[in-house]
């Protein structure tokens, strides 16, 4: 069993299942662990870690793809999701919203996808939704800066700098889709010299002085504590972001897992994180 707070098992990749990008918030990309086939017991039905023999039971896998930008938020709330489901293992692996959704769609196993913009939703096959869509946060766009901010950006205008090296997430992505919202709904003509595969490739690109700004999220800001400096965009001109999950599997504990992204350990977990709350609309 794997309690709160233990590291997360890893298990050895089929033959066949496609590998999807793994992002932790300090190591390098990692290809997913596949979903193991899980028992359809009943956790009610014997002792926390044994059979109904009173043998120990083998843990049951529970895989979750989710975008990048919840890379850090995701690991205590599924650390609180094992421990009130004694004999769960969680699997978390973190890419590009697309290119979950794309990987799904070609037969990725997995149990729930969590993923950032409801459009990126959009594209997955009806055949592997196994439950009611359910938005779990919001979140916003930041400029990331260098910590000693040598294009001396202080607004959102100040993008426009001539000379001034700006990087962004691929427009196919969500925090992609938002950026490039944001900048034709305020009209505002930024020269981007690169678009990054996902929010923390965006990221790093800042950290790594690569970058004069970058359009990520706050909560990437936020994580990325005094590795770079936030540049807030005021809440009248900015764009937000809606976070859909849902269960991709007949396994009864993915919809449990959506559920608990919901409860109120959860969202207190992803406000602190500087996620918005679930909002009130499906």
């Amino acid at each position: 069993m794997n309690g709160a707070g233990n590291r997360r098992r890893r298990h050895p990749r089929r033959a066949g299942i496609p590998r999807v990008a793994d992002r932790r918030a300090s190591s390098p990309l990692r290809t997913l662990a596949p979903a193991l086939t899980l028992a359809a017991l009943p956790l009610g039905a014997c002792a926390a870690g044994q059979d109904s023999a009173g043998q120990p039971a083998e843990a049951l896998t529970l895989t979750v793809l989710a975008a990048a930008s919840l890379t850090d938020v995701l690991e205590p709330i599924a650390d609180g999701f094992e421990g009130d489901h004694p004999g769960v293992d969680v699997e978390l692996s973190f890419a590009a919203s697309s290119t979950v959704v794309q990987q799904i769609n070609e037969g990725a196993g997995a149990d729930v996808v969590a993923l950032a913009g409801e459009s990126s939703l959009e594209p997955l096959a009806d055949e592997h939704r196994h439950g009611d869509v359910m938005n779990f946060a919001t979140n916003q766009l930041e400029i990331a800066v260098p910590v000693d901010n040598p294009g001396a950006v202080e607004s959102l205008d100040d993008l426009t700098q001539d000379g001034l090296t700006v990087v962004a997430c691929a427009e196919q992505v969500p925090c992609g889709q938002a950026a490039a919202t944001l900048l034709e709904r305020q009209d505002i003509t930024v020269q981007i010299a690169s678009y990054e595969p996902d929010v923390r490739a965006t990221l790093i690109k800042v950290e790594l002085g690569e970058a004069d700004a970058g359009l990520v999220y706050r909560t990437d800001v936020a994580a990325a504590a005094d590795r770079v400096r936030g540049v807030a965009i005021p809440e009248g001109r900015n764009v937000v972001n809606h976070y859909p999950a849902v269960a991709v599997s007949e396994q009864e504990l993915a919809q449990s897992f959506v559920d608990h992204l919901l409860s109120d350990t959860s969202q207190r977990t992803l406000t602190d994180a500087g996620f918005g709350a679930a909002p009130t609309d499906p």
